[in-house]
């Protein structure tokens, strides 16, 4: 059995609570939802979902990367928006990310998302 460890990068933003950007064991990394923060100022991206978006999407590659791994390497994601009538401006910012790679998928509205922002997405992927 692997222990699991800790991810930290300073390309993606801190941790705005008591938790990790990701965790790893074995060939497994478990991601954090990022939400759009720019990680060298701390501050909420401002813009629509779209432009929040592209911030989130580039922040969840920030910490795949530092754990080895990467989007083409996820197999699940979960997308929390705070309004379901943005679903289809997030969902196409969202495949042109992940390209022809398709990771299973839930999406969920939450009533309400850290700081304000209009979407939050978690991962689940492979190392390697």
């Amino acid at each position: 059995m692997h222990d699991p460890r800790a991810v930290h990068t300073d390309a993606a933003p801190k941790a705005i609570g008591p938790y990790s950007q990701a965790m790893v064991t074995g060939d497994w990394v478990f991601a954090s939802g990022q939400i759009a923060i720019d990680p060298t100022n701390g501050n909420v991206v401002e813009g629509d979902v779209a432009m929040q978006t592209d911030r989130v999407l580039r922040n969840l590659a920030a910490v795949l990367e530092a754990a080895g791994s990467s989007l083409d390497r996820v197999v699940k994601t979960t997308v929390y928006l705070a309004n379901m009538a943005d679903f289809a401006a997030m969902n196409e910012v969202y495949g042109r990310h992940f390209g022809d790679h398709r990771p299973a998928r839930a999406t969920v509205q939450a009533a309400a998302l850290p700081r304000n922002v209009a979407v939050e997405i978690d991962a689940i992927g492979l190392r390697g």
